[in-house]
């Protein structure tokens, strides 16, 4: 088996994600051996569940204050931030695509991406979100340039755009991150 890049917080969304594992029947073999390897080839919707369920139990670990936004525009409430949670698998083509993104009443996104041997994360604010998709940074996903209803972010984990670039996409970092969120929304 090829080993994950296991610095702890990896290895804590890897224990995660064994642990849902028994929850979800359509396992498939397409990333053999992998750790996510079952959440591969599962539905679209029950992928993202996986995700913001993902998400929900490492913030725990990671003491964060948790639960269920009261309304469908945000997915959790993380210390207080309106958190909306986007998660993909690595495309064949080496990229990781975080659908339906919406202008909605949330603070903040987590973009969680698993790829076979390794998880990267974004936390982005929605002011970001909606520069970089009115600049063309964040392409619409429905009805092409004059969508607005609807945007995707496309990220290579390896030549991410430059605007996500003081972002490495290590969990260690992307929590590091929501913190400063979390202390800047205390403060105010």
């Amino acid at each position: 088996m090829r080993n994950l890049q296991l610095d702890s917080d990896v290895g804590q969304i890897v224990a995660i994600a064994e642990n849902l594992r028994s929850e979800y029947k359509n396992y498939n073999s397409d990333w053999v051996e992998s750790p996510f390897a079952w959440i591969k080839d599962l539905p679209s919707r029950t992928r993202g569940k996986v995700g913001e369920q993902l998400i929900e139990q490492w913030c725990i670990e990671q003491n964060f204050d948790v639960s269920s936004s009261p309304d469908s525009d945000a997915d959790r409430i993380i210390n207080g931030l309106r958190v909306e949670i986007k998660s993909s698998t690595l495309w064949k083509s080496g990229i990781y695509k975080f659908q339906q993104l919406r202008d909605q009443a949330y603070d903040i996104v987590i973009c969680l991406g698993l790829s076979p041997y390794n998880v990267h994360c974004w936390v982005l604010s929605k002011e970001m979100i909606l520069e970089q998709w009115r600049s063309g940074g964040i392409g619409s996903q429905h009805g092409g340039s004059r969508g607005t209803d609807t945007a995707w972010l496309s990220v290579n984990p390896n030549t991410p755009q430059i605007w996500l670039t003081p972002q490495n996409g290590r969990p260690a970092d992307a929590i590091q991150i929501l913190r400063q969120f979390t202390e800047v929304l205390h403060h105010r």
